[in-house]
C-alpha cells in the first residue's frame, strides 16, 4: 500500500507564501503521480496540481496557474506546492493525492489534508 501525510500548512496574509509538502511511503515504486487537491468549506474538492513520477508532466487547476508551483523530490519521496500571490479565496484544506499503477494492483493514497488559511 502507499500513504501520504501533508505538512506545511498554517495561517498567511493576503498577497503572502507558503509551501505546503506530502511525503509518501510504503510501495512507492508503484506511486504514478502524486497531486494536490483542495477543499474549502461548503464548495467541492477541486484540483490545484498533479505532476507525474514517470516524466515529470505538470496539470495546474485554472485558477493556481501562474502563481503555484508544484515540484517533487523522488529520492525523498516528497512533493511540493509552493504557493506564491495567496488570496483569501485560496483558504481550504489542502489534499495530498498519490495515483498509483494498474499493474501494482494497490489502491491509491489520501493524506488527511492540511489546512491553508488566508487573512485579508
Amino acid at each position: 500500500q502507499v500513504q501520504v501525510e501533508e505538512s506545511g500548512g498554517g495561517l498567511v496574509q493576503a498577497g503572502g507564501s507558503l509551501r505546503v509538502s506530502c511525503v509518501a511511503s510504503g510501495d512507492t515504486i508503484c506511486i504514478a503521480s502524486m497531486g494536490w487537491y483542495r477543499q474549502a468549506p461548503g464548495k467541492e474538492r477541486e484540483l490545484v496540481a498533479v505532476i507525474s513520477s514517470i516524466n515529470d508532466d505538470i496539470d495546474y487547476g485554472d485558477s493556481m496557474k501562474g502563481r503555484f508551483t508544484i515540484s517533487r523530490d523522488q529520492a525523498k519521496n516528497t512533493a511540493y506546492l509552493q504557493m506564491n500571490g495567496l488570496k483569501p479565496e485560496d483558504t481550504a484544506v489542502y489534499y495530498c493525492n498519490a495515483d498509483v499503477l494498474d499493474w501494482c494492483q494497490i489502491l491509491g493514497a489520501w493524506g488527511q489534508g492540511t489546512l491553508v488559511t488566508v487573512s485579508s
